[in-house]
C-alpha cells in the first residue's frame, strides 16, 4: 500500500502542475486583464444564478398556474355547452365566455383533428398548457401557437365535431424572458464598464511606476514621478522617488570625488613628462643612451595615463549622456574611420538600410572602439554587421584573430581579468558590456566564421 501511494503521489502532483500550466495559458498576463477577470467572473456567476432562480422557479410556477386557469375555463365551457340544450343558450354562453373569460369559441360540426399535441415554442408555457389540458379533459386536442402572434388556438375533438378556442397569449405568457435577460446583461455590462474605468486608472499608476523604474535602470533621468492611484501604489511611488534621489546624490558625490582623483593623478604625471622632456638628449654618448631611456619612460607615462583613463571610465560609468536616435550606418562608418586611423584593419561594414537606434553616441562609440582596439591589438581583421532581429538591433563584430576559448568567455568580462585578450588593464570588454547593458541590451561572445572572436551586441 505504501509503495503504491509513493508512486501515486508524484503522478497526482504532475497532473496538477499540468492543469495549472493550462490555466495560465488561458488567463491574461496583464494586471488589468486579471483584475477585470476577477470582477467579471463573480458578476457573471451572480447574473447566471439570478436568471436560473427567476426562470427556473418563479416563471415555471407562474406559467403552471396560468395554464391551469385557462384549462379550467375551457373545461367549464365544455361542460356548460354539453348541459345547455337550446341553441340560444349556447350562443349566450359563448358570448359570455368571450366577454368575461376572453375566450373566443367556435364550433365546427362534423370536423376532425388532423394532428394532436402542440407545435413547440420556446419556453415552458406550451408544455404547461398541454399538461394542464391532459389532466382536465380526456379528449384529443391540438394547441397551435403559430396561428396568431396574439392568440393561442386550442382545437378539441368532440364526438360530433371540433371546438376551437382562441385564448389570448397574454393570459399564458409572463412576458418575454429576453427582456429580463437583456436587462440583466445590460446592467452587468454597465457595471463592468464602470469597474473597468476605475481599474484602468489604478493600473495606469502601476504602469507609470514600472516605466519609471525601467528608465531609471537604463540610466535615464526622467525626474520624480507623481504619486497616483491607491494608497499602496502612492507609497511605492514615494519610496521610488526617495530611492532615485538618494542614488543620484550618491552618483553625483562619487563623480565629484573621481574628478578630484583624476586631477590629482594627472598633475604629477604631467610634471614627470615635462621633467623628462627637459633632460638634455644631445652631445654625448651618455645623452644618446639616456634618450632611449627617456623615450621608454615617456611611453610608460602614456600607458599610465591610458590605464588611469580606463579605471576612471569604468568607475564613473556612462549614465550622464542623454540617449538620442542615431542613424546606425553613418555612426558605424565614423567608428570604423577612427579605428582605421588607429591602425585597425576593417574588411567590411554591412548595415541594414534605414536602420536607427536610440543610444548614447559617445558611450556606444567608446564600447565599439574598445572591441575594435582589442581585435587590432591581437592582429585580427575586423568585419562589422548590423541588422534588425525580433529582440531589437543586432551588432556583430567578427575578427580572424586567435579568438578566446569558450571556457574563458565568462572570465574576460570580469574587471581586471584580461584573459589574454582584453588589453593591459583587463577592462576593455568589461566597460563595453556595462555600456551595452546601460542601454538595456546584452553582449555575448562566440566563435566567428573567420575563426576568431565574435562579439554579438543586442540593443532594444
Amino acid at each position: 500500500m505504501g509503495w503504491q501511494t509513493f508512486h501515486y503521489f508524484p503522478r497526482k502532483v504532475l497532473q496538477s502542475r499540468r492543469v495549472e500550466k493550462s490555466v495560465r495559458r488561458v488567463l491574461p498576463r496583464s494586471l488589468l486583464g486579471r483584475s477585470l477577470l476577477i470582477v467579471f467572473i463573480p458578476l457573471l456567476i451572480t447574473q447566471a444564478i439570478s436568471l436560473e432562480l427567476f426562470y427556473g422557479n418563479f416563471l415555471k410556477v407562474a406559467s403552471r398556474r396560468l395554464s391551469s386557469a385557462v384549462a379550467a375555463e375551457i373545461v367549464l365551457s365544455l361542460n356548460a355547452l354539453e348541459k345547455l340544450q337550446k341553441q340560444s343558450d349556447k350562443q349566450w354562453f359563448v358570448a359570455q365566455a368571450r366577454d368575461h373569460l376572453l375566450l373566443v369559441e367556435t364550433w365546427k360540426p362534423n370536423a376532425r383533428l388532423r394532428r394532436t399535441g402542440f407545435n413547440h415554442v420556446l419556453g415552458p408555457m406550451d408544455e404547461d398548457l398541454a399538461h394542464a389540458l391532459q389532466e382536465t379533459i380526456d379528449k384529443p386536442f391540438f394547441i397551435n401557437w403559430h396561428n396568431d402572434p396574439h392568440t393561442v388556438l386550442i382545437s378539441i375533438q368532440l364526438s360530433d365535431g371540433v371546438l376551437e378556442v382562441e385564448a389570448p397569449r397574454k393570459r399564458l405568457d409572463m412576458g418575454q424572458i429576453w427582456l429580463f435577460v437583456a436587462w440583466a446583461l445590460g446592467s452587468s455590462l454597465l457595471l463592468f464598464t464602470i469597474a473597468s474605468l476605475f481599474m484602468r486608472n489604478q493600473v495606469r499608476a502601476i504602469r507609470r511606476l514600472a516605466h519609471a523604474a525601467e528608465q531609471f535602470g537604463l540610466g535615464r533621468d526622467i525626474g520624480p514621478i507623481k504619486p497616483e492611484g491607491a494608497q499602496e501604489v502612492r507609497k511605492a511611488a514615494i519610496a521610488f522617488n526617495r530611492m532615485q534621489d538618494r542614488i543620484f546624490r550618491f552618483v553625483s558625490q562619487r563623480t565629484g570625488v573621481l574628478a578630484g582623483v583624476s586631477h590629482d593623478l594627472r598633475t604629477p604625471l604631467t610634471r614627470i613628462r615635462l621633467s623628462l622632456a627637459m633632460i638634455p638628449q644631445r652631445g654625448t654618448v651618455q645623452a644618446e643612451a639616456l634618450k632611449e631611456d627617456v623615450e621608454d619612460m615617456i611611453g610608460d607615462v602614456v600607458e599610465m595615463e591610458h590605464m588611469i583613463d580606463s579605471y576612471l571610465s569604468f568607475a564613473r560609468g556612462e549614465g550622464a549622456e542623454t540617449p538620442v536616435p542615431v542613424e546606425v550606418a553613418p555612426f558605424l562608418h565614423d567608428v570604423v574611420f577612427a579605428a582605421r586611423r588607429a591602425g585597425a584593419t576593417v574588411y567590411a561594414v554591412s548595415v541594414q538600410k534605414d536602420l536607427q537606434a536610440v543610444m548614447r553616441p559617445d558611450a556606444m562609440r567608446r564600447a565599439l572602439m574598445n572591441l575594435l582596439d582589442n581585435a587590432r591589438r591581437h592582429g585580427g581583421g575586423i568585419t562589422l554587421k548590423a541588422r534588425v532581429i525580433p529582440e531589437g538591433i543586432c551588432l556583430l563584430v567578427d575578427d580572424d584573430g586567435p579568438g578566446i576559448r569558450a571556457e574563458q568567455h565568462a572570465a574576460v568580462f570580469r574587471a581586471f581579468e584580461s584573459g589574454g585578450r582584453s588589453g593591459g588593464t583587463g577592462l576593455g570588454l568589461t566597460i563595453a558590456r556595462d555600456i551595452v547593458r546601460a542601454h538595456g541590451g546584452e553582449m555575448e561572445l562566440s566563435t566567428s566564421p573567420q575563426g576568431g572572436l565574435r562579439v554579438r551586441i543586442i540593443l532594444p
